[in-house]
Formats: structure tokens, C-alpha cells, sequence
């Protein structure tokens, strides 16, 4: 008596032989659309000699930042928030994150 399979084996990729060939060419296809195509139809502006400023960040902003990342990660070893406590993890960890921020971005508004 033969074995009854569950399942139906997968059929072979002989009935097309150029599958690979195609998806190697859309690959160069997308390549192509998304690198070489823009810069042909757009070319890039002379400038006249004048660098781009690239703005550093202080050390009060980079120390923002710091802070934003390491105070949510202990609160988040504290509070647990995947044990059920996850509106208290909003609430402590991620609220105060968003309103120093949107504080920052408010009161830099008004230095400019």
C-alpha cells in the first residue's frame, strides 16, 4: 500500500526556464530606475564655490538625546510595560520624552 502524502509536492521550476533571468532583470530594472534614471533627468545645480553648512549639534541637544533614549529603556526595566502595565509605561516613559521635545522645538521657534 503506497503512503498518502498531506500535501502536494511543489512542481519543478522546468516548465520555465528563464524565471531567474527575468528576476534578475527586474532587479537591474528597479537598479536602474532608482539610480541612474533621476540623475539623467535632473541634472544637478552649478553652485557657485559656496560650501553647505553643516550644522553640528551642541552639546545640550546631543545630551537631549541621550537622555531621550536611555530614560524610556530604564523605565522600561522598571515598569515592565509587557506585563500589563502599559498605560503607566506611556505615561511615565513616553509622554515626558514627546512633551521636552515638543518643548524644545517650540522654544528653538522662538530664538530664530
Amino acid at each position: 500500500m503506497p503512503i498518502k502524502l498531506a500535501y502536494e509536492p511543489v512542481p519543478s521550476h522546468k516548465e520555465n526556464p528563464l524565471t531567474g533571468i527575468s528576476e534578475v532583470l527586474v532587479l537591474i530594472l528597479l537598479i536602474c530606475g532608482i539610480l541612474i534614471i533621476p540623475r539623467m533627468l535632473k541634472p544637478a545645480p552649478a553652485s557657485a564655490g559656496r560650501k553647505k553648512q553643516i550644522r553640528t549639534f551642541g552639546p545640550k541637544l546631543r545630551a537631549g538625546i541621550v537622555i531621550s533614549v536611555i530614560y524610556p529603556v530604564v523605565c522600561t526595566l522598571i515598569i515592565k510595560p509587557w506585563q500589563g502595565d502599559t498605560v503607566l509605561f506611556i505615561s511615565v516613559a513616553l509622554l515626558p520624552v514627546a512633551l521636552a521635545w515638543a518643548l524644545v522645538w517650540i522654544l528653538s521657534a522662538k530664538k530664530n
